[in-house]
Protein backbone atom coordinates (compact mmCIF):
# COMPACT_ATOMS: atom_id res chain seq x y z
CA UNK A 1 0.00 0.00 0.00
CA UNK A 2 1.21 3.64 -0.93
CA UNK A 3 1.94 5.66 2.10
CA UNK A 4 -1.22 8.03 3.49
CA UNK A 5 -0.13 11.97 2.32
CA UNK A 6 -1.45 14.38 4.97
CA UNK A 7 -0.68 17.85 5.52
CA UNK A 8 -1.29 20.10 8.91
CA UNK A 9 -1.79 23.09 7.56
CA UNK A 10 -1.83 26.97 9.27
CA UNK A 11 -0.74 30.00 10.53
CA UNK A 12 2.64 30.43 11.72
CA UNK A 13 2.11 30.35 15.69
CA UNK A 14 -0.63 27.76 15.77
CA UNK A 15 1.26 24.86 17.02
CA UNK A 16 2.04 22.87 13.69
CA UNK A 17 5.31 21.37 14.94
CA UNK A 18 3.89 20.68 19.11
CA UNK A 19 0.92 18.67 17.02
CA UNK A 20 3.05 16.65 14.99
CA UNK A 21 6.00 15.85 17.25
CA UNK A 22 2.86 14.00 19.18
CA UNK A 23 1.06 12.49 16.56
CA UNK A 24 4.67 11.16 15.30
CA UNK A 25 4.87 9.65 18.96
CA UNK A 26 1.52 8.25 19.29
CA UNK A 27 2.12 6.42 15.45
CA UNK A 28 5.30 5.40 15.82
CA UNK A 29 3.89 3.39 19.15
CA UNK A 30 1.63 1.71 17.07
CA UNK A 31 4.15 0.25 14.50
CA UNK A 32 3.35 2.84 11.83
CA UNK A 33 6.13 4.09 9.31
CA UNK A 34 6.64 7.93 9.71
CA UNK A 35 8.23 10.88 6.82
CA UNK A 36 7.80 14.53 8.03
CA UNK A 37 8.37 17.12 5.13
CA UNK A 38 8.77 20.48 7.01
CA UNK A 39 8.59 23.52 5.17
CA UNK A 40 10.66 26.53 6.31
CA UNK A 41 10.43 29.66 5.38
CA UNK A 42 13.78 30.82 5.63
CA UNK A 43 17.40 29.75 5.61
CA UNK A 44 18.13 26.99 7.73
CA UNK A 45 21.20 24.86 8.31
CA UNK A 46 20.86 21.10 9.98
CA UNK A 47 25.18 21.28 10.34
CA UNK A 48 27.02 23.29 12.99
CA UNK A 49 29.81 25.47 12.34
CA UNK A 50 33.26 23.51 13.46
CA UNK A 51 31.64 20.06 12.15
CA UNK A 52 33.28 18.49 9.25
CA UNK A 53 30.37 18.17 6.82
CA UNK A 54 29.70 22.33 7.28
CA UNK A 55 33.51 23.03 6.63
CA UNK A 56 32.91 20.93 3.54
CA UNK A 57 30.43 23.07 2.73
CA UNK A 58 31.37 26.18 3.42
CA UNK A 59 34.76 25.53 1.44
CA UNK A 60 32.55 25.08 -1.77
CA UNK A 61 30.77 22.08 -1.51
CA UNK A 62 27.18 22.09 -3.23
CA UNK A 63 26.25 18.58 -1.84
CA UNK A 64 28.02 17.10 0.99
CA UNK A 65 26.35 13.38 2.41
CA UNK A 66 26.91 12.72 5.68
CA UNK A 67 26.21 9.32 6.84
CA UNK A 68 26.59 6.70 9.10
CA UNK A 69 25.14 3.37 10.05
CA UNK A 70 22.06 4.31 11.58
CA UNK A 71 21.16 7.72 9.35
CA UNK A 72 22.36 9.84 5.96
CA UNK A 73 21.60 13.20 5.34
CA UNK A 74 22.00 14.92 2.25
CA UNK A 75 22.33 18.68 2.15
CA UNK A 76 22.20 20.54 -1.21
CA UNK A 77 23.32 24.27 -1.30
CA UNK A 78 21.26 26.25 -4.37
CA UNK A 79 22.33 29.51 -4.99
CA UNK A 80 20.38 29.99 -8.65
CA UNK A 81 18.06 32.33 -7.27
CA UNK A 82 15.18 29.53 -7.86
CA UNK A 83 11.78 29.25 -5.94
CA UNK A 84 10.77 28.08 -3.23
CA UNK A 85 10.53 24.10 -3.59
CA UNK A 86 7.49 22.83 -4.61
CA UNK A 87 5.85 19.28 -2.45
CA UNK A 88 6.00 17.27 -5.73
CA UNK A 89 9.77 18.17 -6.25
CA UNK A 90 10.35 17.00 -2.73
CA UNK A 91 8.05 13.62 -2.50
CA UNK A 92 9.88 11.81 -4.85
CA UNK A 93 13.50 11.82 -2.29
CA UNK A 94 11.52 9.84 -0.01
CA UNK A 95 11.88 5.85 0.12
CA UNK A 96 7.99 5.83 -0.31
CA UNK A 97 8.22 1.91 0.07
CA UNK A 98 8.82 1.64 3.78
CA UNK A 99 6.41 4.47 4.58
CA UNK A 100 2.98 4.32 5.91
CA UNK A 101 2.32 8.09 6.26
CA UNK A 102 4.17 11.35 4.75
CA UNK A 103 2.84 13.84 7.06
CA UNK A 104 3.50 17.38 5.71
CA UNK A 105 4.26 20.84 8.00
CA UNK A 106 3.22 23.71 5.64
CA UNK A 107 3.21 23.98 2.08
CA UNK A 108 -0.58 25.18 2.77
CA UNK A 109 -1.37 26.10 -0.81
CA UNK A 110 -0.45 23.14 -2.16
CA UNK A 111 -3.56 20.83 -3.09
CA UNK A 112 -3.07 17.52 -0.88
CA UNK A 113 -5.77 16.53 1.97
CA UNK A 114 -4.56 19.06 4.77
CA UNK A 115 -5.90 19.05 8.63
CA UNK A 116 -6.39 23.20 9.24
CA UNK A 117 -5.23 23.88 12.55
CA UNK A 118 -7.18 26.94 14.44
CA UNK A 119 -6.32 29.04 17.51
CA UNK A 120 -9.49 31.66 17.11
CA UNK A 121 -7.42 33.41 19.61
CA UNK A 122 -4.67 34.18 17.40
CA UNK A 123 -7.02 36.68 15.02
CA UNK A 124 -6.32 34.61 11.92
CA UNK A 125 -9.22 33.63 9.36
CA UNK A 126 -9.35 30.18 8.64
CA UNK A 127 -8.11 28.45 5.34
CA UNK A 128 -11.53 26.78 5.05
CA UNK A 129 -13.37 26.48 3.25
CA UNK A 130 -11.45 28.28 0.82
CA UNK A 131 -9.46 25.67 0.09
CA UNK A 132 -11.36 22.70 -0.64
CA UNK A 133 -7.96 20.29 -0.24
CA UNK A 134 -9.05 20.52 3.57
CA UNK A 135 -10.71 17.33 5.06
CA UNK A 136 -10.66 18.15 8.63
CA UNK A 137 -10.50 21.25 11.15
CA UNK A 138 -8.25 20.69 14.16
CA UNK A 139 -9.68 23.73 16.75
CA UNK A 140 -9.45 24.51 19.88
CA UNK A 141 -12.22 26.80 20.82
CA UNK A 142 -16.11 25.80 20.13
CA UNK A 143 -17.18 26.14 16.52
CA UNK A 144 -19.87 29.20 15.67
CA UNK A 145 -21.46 26.99 12.72
CA UNK A 146 -20.32 23.20 12.45
CA UNK A 147 -19.03 22.72 8.97
CA UNK A 148 -19.05 20.26 6.45
CA UNK A 149 -15.67 18.64 7.50
CA UNK A 150 -15.07 16.83 10.95
CA UNK A 151 -14.16 19.09 13.61
CA UNK A 152 -11.02 17.61 15.80
CA UNK A 153 -9.79 18.93 18.91
CA UNK A 154 -6.39 20.51 18.21
CA UNK A 155 -5.07 20.21 21.81
CA UNK A 156 -6.24 16.07 21.41
CA UNK A 157 -3.60 13.98 19.74
CA UNK A 158 -5.17 10.57 19.66
CA UNK A 159 -8.13 12.18 18.47
CA UNK A 160 -5.85 13.27 15.14
CA UNK A 161 -4.19 10.10 14.85
CA UNK A 162 -7.59 8.11 14.66
CA UNK A 163 -8.89 10.44 12.15
CA UNK A 164 -5.93 9.57 10.25
CA UNK A 165 -5.65 6.14 10.58
CA UNK A 166 -9.27 6.02 9.95
CA UNK A 167 -8.56 8.47 6.42
CA UNK A 168 -5.57 5.88 5.67
CA UNK A 169 -8.40 3.20 5.71
CA UNK A 170 -10.85 4.31 3.98
CA UNK A 171 -8.49 5.96 0.99
CA UNK A 172 -7.23 2.28 0.93
CA UNK A 173 -10.13 1.47 0.42
CA UNK A 174 -11.53 3.93 -2.15
CA UNK A 175 -8.06 3.59 -3.97
CA UNK A 176 -8.95 -0.92 -3.89
CA UNK A 177 -12.37 0.21 -5.38
CA UNK A 178 -10.88 2.15 -8.47
CA UNK A 179 -11.73 5.49 -7.07
CA UNK A 180 -10.12 9.00 -6.46
CA UNK A 181 -9.03 10.88 -3.77
CA UNK A 182 -8.67 14.68 -3.09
Amino acid sequence: MKPTLIGFAAWSGTGKTTLLETVVTHLRARGLRIAVIKHAHHDFDIDHPGKDSHRLRQAGARQVLVASRRRWALITEHDDGRPEPRLGELLPQLDQAHLDFILVEGFKHEFIPKIELHRPALGKPLLYPEDPSIIALAIDAPVAAQPAIPVLDLNDADAVCTFLLDYRVRESSRANAGQETP
